[in-house]
C-alpha cells in the first residue's frame, strides 16, 4: 500500500484546482465564503467540499444482509454529511455473491465518482478491477476486509485477529479452562472470516492447553446453513463445552440450534461476534454467554473521512483499528458499549 499514494498525487493535483481552499497541514478543508452549495443536502460546509458542491464518493460493502453493514452506511452518511460530501453505498443480499459484488464495484468504477471505498468478500477476485480503478485514476480506500492489492491506499477495520483472540480469553474463562469447543465460522475466503478464526484458535492453541478446538466448520454467514452446522457438531460431541460464531448469521444459527434441540441456557457456553437485537436478546435470555462487537459506524465515518483526505493529497494513516469490545450481562448497558451495539 506504502506505493499506493504516489500513484494519486496527479489526481489530488488536478482536484486541488478545483477546491475552493485548501486547509495546511492539518489536512482540513477551510469554507469559501463566496462558495455557495450547488447539489442538494448540502455542501461547502467547513470541512469537505469541491467548488462544484461536494465530492462523490462511491462505497461498495459485502452486503447488506446483517445489521452491521446497516450500521456501517450510518456511520458513512453521517460523516459525510458533516464533511458536505455525497456517499453511496452498495452492497449484494448477502455476502456470498461475489460476483455481484464485483459488478458493484465495476458498475463505481465506470462512474468516475472522486474516491471509492471497498471491503472485499474475496481478496483475489477484486484486484483486476482495483487495476482498472488506478489506470482510471479514482483513489480507493478500504473498509472492515481488503483485496491483496498495492492499489488501496488504507483501510479501516477491527483488528479481526486481536478480536478473535479476545473470544478465546472469554470461552476459556467460561468453560474454566478445559473441554471441547467448536467454531462456526462464516467464511474461509474473506479475511474477516479467515482472521477472527484464526485469532481464536491460535490464542485457544497457544494458551489453553486442556481446551480442543474439535471442529470448525462454515455456514457463509447464514442462518439456517449454520444452525444446522451447529446440531451436526453437538450431536458429534455430547460433552461439547463452547460453541463460538464468527459473525451475526454464525451465532444466531448457533442459538437456533440449541433452542431447536431443546437445550437449557448455558448448558454450552456460546460465543458470538457482531452485534444485532437477535445477539442482544440470547444475551439477556442467558442462552448466549456474550459476544464481540465492533465499531461499525466508526468504520464508515473512518472510510469517508479516509476517501477525502486522500482526494484531497493528504497523507492518511494505512491501517485504522477502529477496535473490538466484549458483552455480556454485566456490562450491555453500559453507556460505552451501548454506542457500540448495533440493533
Amino acid at each position: 500500500m506504502k506505493h499506493s499514494r504516489a500513484t494519486f498525487l496527479a489526481v489530488a493535483a488536478t482536484a486541488a484546482f478545483t477546491l475552493s481552499a485548501c486547509g495546511g497541514s492539518s489536512g482540513e478543508l477551510v469554507e469559501d465564503p463566496g462558495a455557495e452549495a450547488e447539489a442538494e443536502g448540502g455542501s461547502g460546509g467547513e470541512e469537505g467540499g469541491a467548488e462544484d458542491g461536494e465530492y462523490d464518493i462511491a462505497l461498495v460493502s459485502k452486503g447488506f444482509q446483517h445489521q452491521f453493514w446497516q450500521a456501517v452506511q450510518s456511520g458513512a452518511e453521517e460523516k459525510a454529511e458533516e464533511l458536505g460530501v455525497s456517499v453511496t453505498f452498495d452492497g449484494p443480499a448477502s455476502e456470498t455473491e461475489i460476483d455481484a459484488q464485483l459488478q458493484m464495484l465495476r458498475s463505481a468504477i465506470e462512474r468516475g465518482p472522486d474516491a471509492i471505498g471497498f471491503a472485499a468478500l474475496d481478496p483475489e477476485a477484486c484486484v483486476p478491477l482495483y487495476e482498472e480503478a488506478e489506470q482510471a485514476g479514482i483513489p480507493v480506500v478500504e473498509f472492515d476486509a481488503g483485496c491483496d492489492s498495492e492499489v488501496p491506499v488504507n483501510i479501516s477495520k477491527t483488528d479481526s485477529m486481536v478480536a478473535g483472540a479476545l473470544a478465546a480469553e472469554h470461552m476459556a474463562e467460561l468453560i474454566g479452562g478445559e473441554g471441547k469447543v467448536g467454531v462456526v465460522a462464516h467464511s474461509q475466503i474473506n479475511s474477516t472470516g479467515v482472521e477472527r478464526r484464526d485469532g481464536f484458535v491460535d490464542k485457544i492453541e497457544a494458551d489453553y492447553p486442556d481446551i480442543e478446538v474439535v471442529d470448525i466448520q462454515y455456514g457463509d454467514g447464514d442462518h439456517l446453513k449454520s444452525a444446522d452446522i451447529a446440531k451436526t457438531m453437538l450431536a458429534a460431541n455430547s460433552d461439547m463445552a463452547g460453541l463460538y460464531g464468527t459473525n451475526e448469521g454464525s451465532a444466531i444459527g448457533i442459538v437456533n440450534a440449541v433452542n431447536e434441540l431443546g437445550m437449557e441456557p448455558g448448558e454450552v457456553t456460546i460465543i458470538g461476534f457482531d452485534s444485532g437485537q437477535a445477539q442482544i436478546d440470547a444475551i439477556n435470555s442467558g442462552v448466549m454467554a456474550g459476544l464481540i462487537t465492533q465499531d461499525p459506524q466508526g468504520i464508515g465515518r473512518f472510510t469517508v473521512e479516509s476517501a477525502v483526505q486522500v482526494i484531497e493529497g493528504e497523507d492518511v494513516e494505512e491501517i485504522i483499528d477502529t477496535g473490538s469490545f466484549w458483552v455480556d450481562q454485566s456490562n450491555i448497558e453500559d453507556e460505552e458499549i451501548q454506542a457500540m451495539l448495533y440493533q
